[in-house]
């Protein structure tokens, strides 16, 4: 990866860093799409996280990993490299199940950030950013 003084965001990196590393590599998650504003980060479905085989719908534990790295990327966009920073707080609220055997998508967006924190938002969806699985909200400290 770039240096972070001359970084700038490149999404084949950021997939390879993804493929590469611990929850991420294991749930598949990869980059989908950005703006200035905001990125979103995509799970595909898979038999091996479903929390209810009747259902067929994703964990939500692994919706959640999706959300909070999706969150803490925004912050790299806004912030102009991988610069540590941990997670203080993550909300999720669910608004309806995710439809089975599909591909989850986490948009997310920094709207807020000084020398010690960052606060984002965003939601997650199936079909479309208009019927969202859920709505999401957290607080980072930066380092």
């Amino acid at each position: 990866m770039t240096s972070d003084a001359e970084w700038k965001f490149v999404p084949s990196e950021l997939d390879e860093f993804l493929a590469d590393k611990g929850n991420n590599a294991l749930l598949g998650i990869r980059y989908h799409a950005h703006s200035p504003e905001w990125i979103e980060l995509a799970m595909p479905w898979s038999e091996a996280f479903v929390d209810d085989p009747a259902a067929g719908s994703m964990a939500t534990g692994a919706i959640m990993t999706l959300l909070d790295n999706t969150a803490g990327t925004s912050i790299y966009l806004q912030r102009g490299g991988f610069l540590p920073q941990v997670t203080l707080d993550l909300r999720a609220d669910y608004l309806r199940p995710a439809k089975p055997r599909s591909t989850i998508i986490c948009r997310s967006e920094c709207f807020k950030w000084n020398a010690s924190t960052a606060l984002t938002r965003g939601i997650a969806y199936d079909e479309t950013p208009e019927d969202p699985v859920c709505h999401v909200t957290a607080t980072f400290m930066l380092l």
